[in-house]
């Protein structure tokens, strides 16, 4: 088993998440479907509709009930608020998982 280093990358708002993207390497996006004024879903629809070989996405929502948001914005996955350590875990390593695979 081999494990690799990882950086962190942070945004605080829809230029820079787009900027990044365009100037490095990205695996997976974590998006907080709460924030404001560019909410999670949206950023992670139009980064899904304009961003060439788009990363996988992981969308925080804030309840169970808006799942069909997380869907509509095409987020490859969802974790809703209080986060469990467990599940948000268990989820990026999915998504970075299949990004790695796609990548080899």
């Amino acid at each position: 088993m081999c494990i690799r280093d990882r950086e962190f990358l942070e945004c605080a708002t829809l230029p820079a998440v787009l900027k990044t993207l365009a100037e490095h390497r990205v695996d997976v996006c974590v998006l907080d479907g709460e924030s404001a004024p560019a909410g999670g879903m949206g950023v992670c629809r139009q980064i899904k509709d304009e961003v060439f070989d788009c990363p996988p996405v992981l969308v925080l929502i804030g309840r169970p009930q808006d799942a069909w948001l997380a869907t509509w914005s095409r987020a490859d996955a969802a974790v809703t608020h209080p986060l469990d350590p467990v599940a948000f875990a268990d989820a990026l390593a999915a998504l970075v998982r299949v990004r790695t695979a796609v990548r080899a």
